[in-house]
């Protein structure tokens, strides 16, 4: 039995998936399994993943379902006790398998795993920035207080025990935008995060789908889903308050006022810095300036989004 499970969700990446693969492929630690899951492919996906010959792969086809429902499939099949996942269109570090392993080793009793991130733009690349201060090589933290600029949980930068999927449930298969973050929310209920602030993985940031950006936020089934637990829970609060102030900017760049004017009537404004209170009362033409604004400062590896 392997140590890891490596799962690759694929849908439409032939120009990138060769790269993913090769970054798996290169680990210095070598004793895991690659489970490839083609979610119906319509290009030419399945002839790259197929060039590849490496007995430690293991290709799936089948029709397509979406994500979450494909990497499901993948935990179904997967052998290992610990669960990594890869979007086929990033990359990890060579040293990205041996540091999990060395720090799983180290805290035995720990469960969740997650890593430092870098961004990488069409101009510069630069480190994701999180809301932990750094003491050490490492940090044990609650998810959602660690979560206020960038989710300390990354799909491609995380490795999961078996047993956190056990207890929490698998990727919820009716969300079909942020079923990565609903399933990190479920997690962060339950278990404390162990965030290694050594960069293991990198996210490539496409200027060409920001457009498609302005319409990825929590759907209304997923707050509905929290709605009464965070009311009891401040933090979980403050992270969907934080979570419906981006869709509320969101709603109001794509023309939707009358969504963002009820996503905005929920949100407790004690949540929200004077920045945001600010913000969230601009009119979408200035908005969209000043996102003009953060994308060039992105680019430069200084700011943070405007939508967090």
């Amino acid at each position: 039995m392997p140590f890891f499970s490596v799962i690759i969700a694929l849908y439409n990446k032939e120009k990138f998936v060769e790269n993913t693969i090769k970054s798996v492929l290169a680990q210095h630690f070598s004793d895991f399994e690659l489970l490839i899951v083609n979610d119906g492919s319509t290009d030419n996906s399945e002839t790259k993943v197929l060039s590849f010959t490496d007995p430690r792969i293991r290709y799936f086809s089948k029709p397509n379902e979406g994500v979450a429902a494909t990497r499901n499939f993948g935990i179904d099949k997967a052998t290992a006790e610990f669960i990594c996942f890869l979007d086929a269109d990033d990359y990890w570090y060579p040293e990205f398998l041996e540091v999990m392993h060395y720090y799983i080793g180290k805290l035995p009793d720990q469960k969740v795993f997650a890593c430092g991130v870098q961004i990488e733009t069409e101009k510069s690349s630069f480190p994701a920035q999180y809301s932990v201060t750094k003491t050490g090589d490492y940090e044990i933290v609650n998810y959602f207080e660690a979560s206020a600029k960038k989710s300390i949980i990354w799909t491609s930068g995380v490795a999961l025990h078996r047993r956190v999927l056990e207890a929490v449930g698998v990727f919820d298969e009716q969300i079909k935008k942020g079923e990565d973050t609903e399933l990190w929310m479920r997690i962060g209920l339950q278990f404390p995060v162990v965030f290694i602030w050594q960069i293991l993985a990198r996210y490539v940031y496409d200027h060409q789908s920001i457009s498609r950006g302005y319409h990825y936020f929590f759907e209304d089934y997923t707050f509905s889903k929290y709605a009464a637990l965070e009311q009891e829970n401040p933090l979980l609060k403050k992270f969907m308050d934080l979570n419906r102030f981006s869709a509320c900017i969101k709603c109001k760049i794509i023309g939707n006022p009358t969504k963002a004017k009820a996503l905005f009537g929920d949100i407790d404004s004690k949540n929200l810095n004077w920045k945001k209170r600010i913000l969230v009362r601009l009119p979408a033409g200035i908005l969209k300036l000043l996102i003009r604004l953060k994308t060039i400062l992105a680019d430069c590896g200084l700011g943070k989004s405007v939508f967090r």
